[in-house]
């Protein structure tokens, strides 16, 4: 299988730069391709602009999705960029290794997707969700977060793990058309004993060992 993996934290020593790099090893080890895009390590550019193209389509005004949609008919998408999206197009599989901020995605994650998520090439009128364009490739979420399991379940103090992640995962990653696996979640790490996250990346790495044998599923049900 062909893993395509993006992670972002700022600390490489973080329990996030554990469990990227330990899914990294398994997926190597058992035989898979795996390409990744360290996006703190790469000092990835968040921020949407005409430096996204080498083309233009109107000088006068910057509207970002026609500037896609030209770029996608005229190969005008930066270097940067057009090596990100050939990794995403590469990939039977994608997975985010990241912490949860402000109930969503880190602000540089949150950047790739805006970037790299271009109209015409990644999506685009009859191409989202079912008719999607990555439709047959499956995406993970990894992810961490500072608050307890108990304050993110229906009726906690956070809410329901599955109404924060839904826009990622659906609104996201189902619209682009990816089969979505259910996400690994590990609750406050910051509050485990170096035993207990050694569990949590134990099991992890088995899940991964068997990540070939998932199928997608309900996003809206979780």
């Amino acid at each position: 299988m062909k893993i395509f993996i993006v992670y972002w934290h700022p600390e490489p020593q973080s329990f996030n730069g554990s469990m990227f790099r330990a899914a990294c090893k398994v997926l190597i080890d058992a035989g898979h391709e795996v390409r990744t895009s360290d996006l703190h390590e790469m000092r990835f550019d968040p921020v949407s602009s005409r430096k996204n193209f080498t083309t233009v389509k109107d000088q006068d005004y910057f509207k970002q999705q026609i500037e896609e949609m030209h770029a996608t008919e005229t190969k005008g998408f930066s270097a940067g960029l057009e090596a990100e999206m050939e990794k995403l197009e590469w990939c039977d599989l994608m997975v985010w290794q990241f912490p949860l901020w402000w109930f969503g995605l880190p602000a540089v994650l949150k950047g790739w997707v805006d970037r790299v998520f271009a109209m015409g090439r990644i999506y685009g009128y009859g191409h989202i969700y079912e008719t999607g364009v990555f439709r047959g490739k499956q995406a993970l979420l990894s992810l961490t977060t500072g608050g307890q399991e108990e304050a993110y379940r229906h009726g906690g103090f956070n809410g329901d793990i599955s109404g924060v992640l839904r826009p990622i995962q659906r609104g996201m990653l189902e619209f682009v058309g990816f089969g979505v696996l259910a996400p690994q979640i590990v609750y406050a790490p910051v509050r485990m004993t170096d035993d207990e996250r050694a569990q949590h990346l134990a099991a992890y790495t088995e899940r991964l060992l068997h990540i070939t044998q998932e199928s997608p599923f309900d996003v809206g049900t979780y």
